[in-house]
């Protein structure tokens, strides 16, 4: 699997042209860090990111565990989701360093303390935790899951299949894996994001 920056680049391009969630998730990415940076967002900004994370598989997720996860995050008192989100935003520095380097922003230790305060949540686990990191620091973060994951192990820069769920540690070695790939092809991670999921259609064993 090549990952070289023209070809980052081509297919984060390609996921723009068709992906049908493209147009919303842009305007997410570009709101989502300001509106939970600040003090008035309500449930269905937070539950979003939930309902992103399972319905951007078009139907080819297990509809009961997307039901399941969704009624369980939306069960929460939303004062824990304040907090949770809060503790997130402190740990990425969300709107803090705006000048800086991509790559140099959110180290592993930020990244651990956002999972932690986002995981104490009902229906929220390491993956869909990561969802939250995406959207709170897209220039960042890339959510995993089994594609993401499957691309970057098809490149060489992860050398196990995708854990099932994966834990912070496994978090931990995919946002090594996807930080080497944006320091070498010079893309921010929304971009890598678009770019891996769009190539994992080109692996052999895809299924979904």
């Amino acid at each position: 699997m090549d990952l070289s920056e023209s070809t980052v680049r081509d297919r984060a391009r390609t996921y723009a042209e068709r992906e049908p969630l493209y147009d919303v998730e842009r305007q997410h990415v570009e709101t989502v860090p300001e509106t939970f940076a600040g003090d008035e967002y309500g449930r269905r900004d937070a539950q979003w990111i939930v309902r992103w994370y399972f319905r951007r598989y078009l139907g080819e997720y297990p509809d009961r565990e997307r039901r399941e996860r969704e009624e369980a995050f939306r069960d929460n008192d939303f004062g824990d989701v304040i907090d949770a989100i809060d503790a997130a935003v402190d740990a990425l520095g969300v709107g803090e360093n705006e000048g800086a380097d991509a790559a140099e922003r959110g180290d592993a230790a930020e990244a651990d303390a956002a999972l932690d305060a986002l995981t104490a949540l009902d229906g929220v686990d390491v993956a869909v935790a990561s969802g939250f990191c995406q959207f709170l620091a897209p220039e960042r973060f890339v959510a995993v899951d089994r594609r993401t994951w499957a691309v970057l192990a098809a490149a060489g820069e992860l050398d196990a299949s995708y854990p099932e769920p994966p834990s912070a540690a496994d978090y931990r070695r995919f946002d090594d894996a996807c930080r080497a790939v944006m320091e070498r092809t010079g893309v921010d991670a929304w971009t890598l994001y678009r770019a891996l999921w769009v190539s994992y259609e080109q692996l052999p064993d895809a299924d979904a």
